[in-house]
């Protein structure tokens, strides 16, 4: 038995994408392929796999847990860690393999001392450094110093790595911004070196700085979104073309349902809750068991258009925990019971709404309408 409500992952657009960005880089470009929250929600261990067909040096992860599942199903390239562990989950990078960042003298020391406990010595470590995002890392005058301390430590500087705050935007305050903290990496680089240590691979690049910036490709680049098939922000298909780049990416994943019911509405009737929408004539409504629940989030509505059998028919009335009801017409003889509705997807789904539109309805970004869908959404590979 299985539940209606699922999403399809086309493998092969999987695969398209990672081909179009091995291609895109320069040839001497290592990737590390984004796989965290289950490949932003597209099966991590699937993209794990294509990922090392296509010949990436790494994959990255946000949890140590994430890690262990992909050593557990076989990966077998490099998997770098881009968030901070506990004291608790550092044997583990060491069994597994893992590659952690690390910034801050007591993190750096916890690490090397995990490290030597567990028997492990010149375990390669990331560096990472805060140009601009304020997030984790080391301030750029920092790098000579907290190399020379990983050093001291047993463990070996196995790579330097920065995030770029604004890098998805053409406004010039942040094109400027970008420029400012590439210069601050190259300079937290060049202080490593300074220190007589190797800075070893050096990435800053996502999917935003990687299209938009050759030289930001340094010497490994992160691809994220782009792996997903969508475009980071500003950096468009679009903007692409016009600026003399052609890269051309497909979505991945469909998340589709099924009509369960067609109830009859006359004039006047209001549907959902806070009765938001009330029919103004005669028509029919479909109920579609898949909500907030599902990760299709409540603030999609009113906006939101689902597709059933080639057009597009609109979400009435606020959307529920786990069902959403679509205005369909009266007595249409295109929409049956148990007919397939698709929320959002690549064309040959039969989608005619991507994840980006229903980003633009919900004032967020394609990232997180990927990976809101919740664990009860099944995910099936195409």
């Amino acid at each position: 038995m299985e539940r209606c409500t699922k999403a399809t992952i086309y493998k092969d657009n999987l695969e398209y994408n990672l081909n179009q960005i091995r291609k895109y880089v320069k040839k001497d470009v290592k990737l590390c392929v984004a796989v965290k929250a289950d490949g932003y929600g597209h099966n991590a261990v699937l993209t794990a796999q294509i990922a090392e067909k296509v010949g990436a040096a790494f994959v990255a992860v946000a949890t140590v847990e994430e890690g262990i599942e992909l050593r557990d199903n076989g990966i077998k390239c490099g998997i770098l860690l881009l968030s901070l562990c506990t004291p608790s989950e550092m044997p583990a990078l060491f069994e597994y393999k893992i590659t952690p960042l690390v910034f801050g003298d007591d993190y750096i020391k916890l690490i090397g001392d995990t490290a030597k406990r567990e028997g492990y010595s010149d375990y390669k470590v990331h560096l990472a450094v805060d140009t601009g995002m304020g997030r984790i890392g080391c301030y750029p005058e920092e790098a000579g110093e907290q190399a020379v301390l990983i050093e001291s430590c047993g463990l070996k500087l196995g790579g330097m790595c920065t995030h770029f705050a604004v890098s998805d935007s053409l406004s010039s305050e942040n094109i400027e911004f970008t420029k400012e903290q590439f210069a601050a990496f190259k300079a937290a680089v060049a202080g490593v070196k300074e220190k007589g240590i190797e800075p070893g691979i050096c990435s800053c690049g996502a999917s935003a700085a990687l299209l938009n910036d050759e030289d930001m490709q340094f010497d490994m680049v992160r691809p994220g979104i782009i792996t997903y098939g969508y475009y980071p922000d500003e950096i468009t298909k679009e903007y692409l073309e016009k600026t003399g780049r052609h890269f051309d990416i497909k979505p991945v994943l469909s998340l589709e349902t099924k009509v369960v019911a067609i109830r009859r509405f006359p004039a006047g009737k209001s549907v959902s809750y806070g009765r938001t929408w009330v029919a103004d004539k005669e028509t029919d409504i479909a109920v579609l068991p898949i909500g907030y629940a599902d990760g299709l989030l409540r603030r999609f509505s009113p906006g939101l258009e689902v597709t059933i059998n080639g057009k597009n028919y609109p979400v009435r009335g606020r959307i529920c925990m786990d069902q959403c009801m679509v205005e369909i017409g009266k007595d249409n003889p295109d929409v049956k019971v148990f007919d397939t509705a698709v929320i959002f997807g690549p064309a040959e789904s039969g989608a005619l709404n991507t994840a980006e539109d229903l980003a633009k309805l919900g004032h967020t970004i394609s990232y997180e309408v990927l990976t809101a869908l919740s664990k009860r959404v099944r995910r099936e590979i195409k």
